[in-house]
């Protein structure tokens, strides 16, 4: 009778220790899934700024081709929903021009055009709304044009920008739970994959899994948030 009880609660310690093992592995599993997200994120939005800066100043000029073709390329990124643009990049270059692109190669793409539209639309409205006498204080100095846009112009611009930029991160990270529908093993795929796997042994894993994820978005998102408005209000002051 002993020795059946000490094996029951040694069978009992041991399915314990298994347990507590496995939901170790799981939040592994989960963080590597948001460094994926955080990843994809990050890189989309350091070319979006780039490019932003340089299609915003291409806005500026008073062409009339190049303002049709700037608009068309805004409408076409606004109308379109994110995930269809995945689904055109992901299936259709691949197909089309026979380009092998990973899910994360085809997501940092899309992203880039998508921040890239919204940042050059907002980099056009800050180099407008720069005072006349800021490029004539340039001239007067003696800066060419190129300088005036180096020196005086782009800086402040960037100033305006980085909390808009910011903003735009958060924005991105959330939206990047599109890209499980292409394969992309994210944060969101490592969840169903969990889920999946003890759908029999822990029913409510689910609550647990996506309480979870709202937990890690939290801790992501919560202090960049309050990045973008500390520098908005200061340099606003």
């Amino acid at each position: 009778m002993a020795d059946a009880g000490s094996l029951r609660k040694r069978s009992k310690t041991e399915r314990m220790a298994l347990h507590s093992g496995a939901m170790g592995d799981n939040f592994a599993r989960l963080l590597s899934g948001l460094w994926v997200t955080v990843r994809i994120s990050l890189i989309s939005v350091v070319l979006s700024i780039i490019l932003g800066v340089l299609l915003g100043m291409v806005m500026t000029i008073k062409n009339p081709v190049t303002k049709a073709l700037t608009k068309i390329y805004l409408e076409f990124v606004r109308i379109m929903p994110q995930l269809v643009l995945l689904f055109l990049v992901y299936f259709g270059l691949t197909k089309s021009f026979g380009i092998n692109l990973s899910g994360e190669a085809s997501s940092i793409i899309v992203f880039t055009i998508w921040g890239t539209a919204e940042m050059g639309d907002l980099v056009r409205g800050a180099l407008i709304s720069i005072p006349k006498h800021q490029y004539e204080s340039g001239e007067v100095i003696g800066l060419n044009k190129i300088q005036i846009y180096r020196y005086i112009i782009i800086p402040q611009t960037l100033r305006r920008l980085i909390p808009l930029a910011i903003n735009l991160t958060t924005r991105m990270i959330k939206t990047t739970s599109l890209i499980v529908l292409i394969g992309v093993v994210e944060v969101m795929k490592v969840a169903q994959q969990i889920i999946e796997a003890n759908r029999y042994t822990a029913p409510d894993a689910a609550l647990w899994i996506y309480g979870t994820i709202f937990f890690l978005y939290f801790i992501v998102c919560w202090p960049i948030s309050l990045l973008a408005g500390r520098l908005e209000k200061k340099w606003k002051d």
